[in-house]
């Protein structure tokens, strides 16, 4: 038995969640291993848009300006009628996190450049055409026994940790007996991919057409491609509706023509709210679509498993090299569930207003809302408040004093950092514990515990070490809203707690001893 490799962290799936989990935990220098049933990137694109706090993540692992040069900033979000003309127009807007808040991509390239960015690290081991066929909880560590399909032969492996990121038909969600529970919706929709030969008016923008005879999203997606998709109607044949002939009268009606672009693809798959009823077995964690699947209306699907790699990579790290305790290991689904549900009833929400089928209904939707729409404070509340939820832990690995700062994620302005260079602040903060604050009041209880103590200066200060100048006061105004002095910052750049400037911190948990992560 001593011949089988042990890992610290095996990684089952190598998709957006997986391959955002081996840079996460790459770079933290854990030995890591991935197991791949594909040779390669999957060539079609599922995914077609991202928001700013996953760029936030990608940050992290120094690949965001890359991906960035592979995806087209969103603009104008347009709800238009049977006739093409729009009801409702929304712009989506900042939530502070240092990056555009939409962008539309091209989730092979973007798939590439991530494991392109693994690539850097010789401690993690990547196994394409490994397929995962059994996951063991042994104790103090994992068994994993997969088939190596290009020799036809069985591997064994050891792991502390295993993080299952195998996809919403996840194998190693039914070996562990884990429940999924939710709805595939009986509607199945067509999805159509295209490469641009030649622009037409709105190719750049967004498009719901909320059409009742043949709702339809009209996407621009980057790398000179564009995606329409559309539901099957009660009676059509699926076979039939992704030939050419069947979507050029779609493209057609919405003057679409063979000199604007050339048919790459078109499949058909169906919509699905599920959630798993456990994100954890023992020393097995579910992540992305193996934990929860969910409409893809607002672009959440693969962001939502991004933001789970995220939450829990450092928590694993920081379990792995000695500085918390394997308890903190139970709040990764208590934090990351309740957004994800809040997430899901976003989409479906935006889904139904979309789909609507019935023309009265229909009718009476586009006045209503077109009457709205013509007081700008209602389209950004729309955004706001029925896209995408705020990056937000009401429970979870947090301090337990009541804080107006506690459990949200602070925002990423550009500072000053001590030599004056212009930087993002999470350059700065480097993904680990800290106490930042707008004053010099110390916290020895925190520096005995490994977080250091920058300071926020306001905007035209002079640059100093151990301190950020806030260039245009978005932290001051952040944390004086939240009327809060000093607050001590996760790696994950959530606070896990806050004073306000006549109150001193408290203590950090007995078992915190921060070590100094690898970068």
């Amino acid at each position: 038995m001593s011949d089988i490799p042990n890992y610290d962290v095996a990684i089952i799936g190598y998709g957006p969640t997986g391959v955002t989990a081996a840079n996460l935990l790459g770079q933290r220098g854990l030995n890591v291993v991935v197991l791949e049933r594909d040779a390669d990137v999957y060539g079609r694109a599922r995914a077609i848009s991202t928001d700013e706090e996953v760029m936030r993540i990608w940050q992290q692992v120094g690949l965001a300006d890359r991906l960035q040069e592979d995806m087209l900033p969103g603009g104008t979000v347009a709800f238009v009628d049977s006739n093409g003309r729009p009801f409702v127009q929304a712009q989506p807007t900042s939530r502070g996190a240092g990056h555009p808040p939409q962008q539309f991509i091209y989730q092979p390239a973007v798939d590439q450049t991530l494991r392109d960015g693994v690539d850097r690290f010789p401690n993690v081991t990547v196994l394409t055409r490994h397929e995962c066929l059994k996951v063991n909880n042994a104790g103090a560590d994992v068994e994993v026994l997969a088939a190596d399909l290009t020799k036809d032969e069985f591997v064994r492996l050891r792991a502390s940790f295993v993080i299952a990121a195998d996809g919403g038909s996840s194998a190693i969600r039914g070996q562990l007996g884990i429940g999924y529970e939710g709805r595939t919706y009986s509607e199945r929709w067509v999805v159509i991919d295209t490469k641009v030969l030649r622009d037409w008016e709105g190719s750049s923008r967004l498009r719901f057409h909320c059409n009742p005879k043949r709702p339809t999203v009209d996407c621009p997606t980057p790398l000179g491609h564009h995606r329409w998709e559309f539901p099957v109607r009660d009676g059509e044949d699926e076979n039939l509706l992704v030939t050419d002939d069947a979507i050029w009268a779609i493209l057609r009606s919405q003057g679409i023509s063979e000199q604007n672009v050339e048919i790459l693809r078109a499949v058909v798959y169906s919509h699905h709210v599920r959630v798993a009823e456990r994100w954890r077995v023992g020393r097995v964690f579910l992540a992305g679509d193996a934990a929860h699947a969910m409409p893809p209306w607002i672009g959440q699907g693969m962001a939502s498993g991004v933001r789970d790699a995220a939450n829990l990579c450092w928590k694993l790290a920081g379990v792995l090299d000695g500085s918390l305790s394997e308890s903190v290991l139970d709040s990764y689904q208590i934090e990351r569930e309740p957004h994800v549900r809040e997430t899901t009833d976003h989409a479906v929400f935006a889904g139904k207003t979309i789909t609507e089928r019935r023309p009265v209904v229909a009718a009476l939707r586009n006045h209503v809302l077109g009457t709205l729409a013509k007081a700008p404070v209602f389209a950004r509340w729309l955004v706001e408040n029925k896209w995408i939820p705020d990056a937000h832990y009401s429970d979870g690995f947090l301090g337990d004093r009541s804080n107006r700062a506690r459990g949200w994620q602070i925002p990423q302005p550009w500072v000053l950092d001590e030599n004056g260079a212009r930087v993002r602040l999470d350059d700065v903060l480097g993904g680990r514990w800290l106490v930042v604050g707008l004053d010099d009041r110390d916290a020895p209880q925190w520096r005995s515990a490994g977080g250091d103590r920058p300071h926020i200066l306001p905007p035209g200060a002079a640059c100093r070490p151990d301190a950020v100048v806030d260039v245009d006061g978005v932290l001051t105004e952040w944390m004086d809203k939240r009327a809060t002095a000093v607050v001590v910052l996760r790696p994950d750049g959530f606070v896990y707690t806050a004073s306000d400037s006549s109150q001193s911190l408290p203590n950090p948990p007995a078992f915190l001893r921060v070590a100094t992560p690898t970068r």
